[in-house]
């Protein structure tokens, strides 16, 4: 498992032999959001719309020498409408996922989250990424390090359940949840434990489902094995785990920066609960992370699509 970007190569390849899904792009008014949302379209992940300012994007393309002659654009004059625009495309039916362009996340995602004309679902939005860590033997989904900065028990009833979602999307034989701490006991003085040892118990009373899920753990025993056993952990998700929840955004995004800067880790990024997948790039995503962002919320879309349809 050494080769570089093993796991993201997998994933995106599977995705080429699905359709490409209809992606509105929010103000892909730089190169590297613009150049991201054409390589994505080129190997057939998604079909671009993009939204934003005409004349912008195609002096963007044109510098970039970036073939967009295919893909529509919606002209709109700056990044709020961009946002609003991009999000009233899903609502018309236009789009089935959405992706950040050259704009602030918290722009995107007060259109999104907009009582009147968002993508308000009853679940809370959440964002997972799906990490590639070298020398690890499958991907890492890593929740909430983006976005709900100290959530509540109630709102991490459904930043779990979300994560699990996104773990049958991706396909995953087992879905095994790790709720992290500090420590694998549960004291009352840390909030964090007494939190885990809560979701857990809903899970045993079928509150969340799909997974096997165990916390509180501390990160060495819930992703090693040996760990686990030398602190006598009998979990079928201790040193197994594939979805890593975190206490709040801070350890989140620590942990995943940690894997990124010391571990040589990729991190793909998706936002879930809206009514679409939300595909949340940086300027500082390499080609191949954009792609698999691209690539896990073509899986996401294809799993609504099918659990529409069996609903009727």
């Amino acid at each position: 498992m050494d080769r570089e970007h093993e796991k993201y190569q997998r994933l995106i390849d599977f995705c080429r032999s699905q359709p490409p899904i209809a992606t509105a792009v929010a103000h892909p008014c730089d190169r590297s959001s613009l150049e991201g949302s054409i390589q994505a379209k080129e190997l057939g992940l998604i079909t671009p719309i993009l939204v934003g300012p005409s004349a912008r994007i195609l002096e963007v393309a044109a510098l970039e020498n970036l073939n967009i002659a295919d893909c529509p654009i919606v002209d709109v004059p700056h990044s709020h409408a961009a946002a609003a625009k991009a999000v009233e495309l899903v609502r018309e039916g236009r789009a089935e996922a959405l992706m950040k362009g050259s704009l602030h996340t918290d722009e995107l995602m007060a259109a999104v989250v907009s009582r009147e004309g968002g993508l308000r679902t009853a679940r809370r939005v959440s964002h997972c990424f799906v990490m590639d860590v070298p020398r690890h033997e499958n991907a890492l989904i890593i929740t909430d390090a983006a976005i709900n900065i100290a959530p509540t028990l109630a709102e991490k009833v459904d930043i779990l359940q979300n994560a699990i979602d996104l773990g049958h999307a991706l396909r995953l034989q087992e879905v095994r949840v790790a709720i992290l701490s500090a420590m694998e006991t549960v004291n009352p003085r840390v909030p964090s434990t007494i939190e885990a040892a809560a979701l857990c118990k809903m899970v045993d009373r079928h509150q969340i489902t799909g997974a096997l899920v165990d916390g509180p753990l501390a990160l060495d025993n819930a992703i090693d094995l040996d760990a686990a056993r030398i602190k006598k952990i009998d979990s079928p998700v201790a040193g197994r785990a594939n979805v890593l929840m975190v206490p709040d955004l801070e350890a989140g995004n620590m942990l995943a920066k940690s894997l990124s800067f010391l571990a040589g880790a990729d991190a793909a990024g998706i936002v879930l609960g809206a009514r679409v997948p939300i595909i949340l790039t940086s300027r500082a995503d390499s080609v191949i992370t954009r792609l698999a962002s691209c690539a896990v919320a073509s899986l996401v879309a294809a799993r609504r699509r099918e659990e529409a349809r069996v609903l009727g």
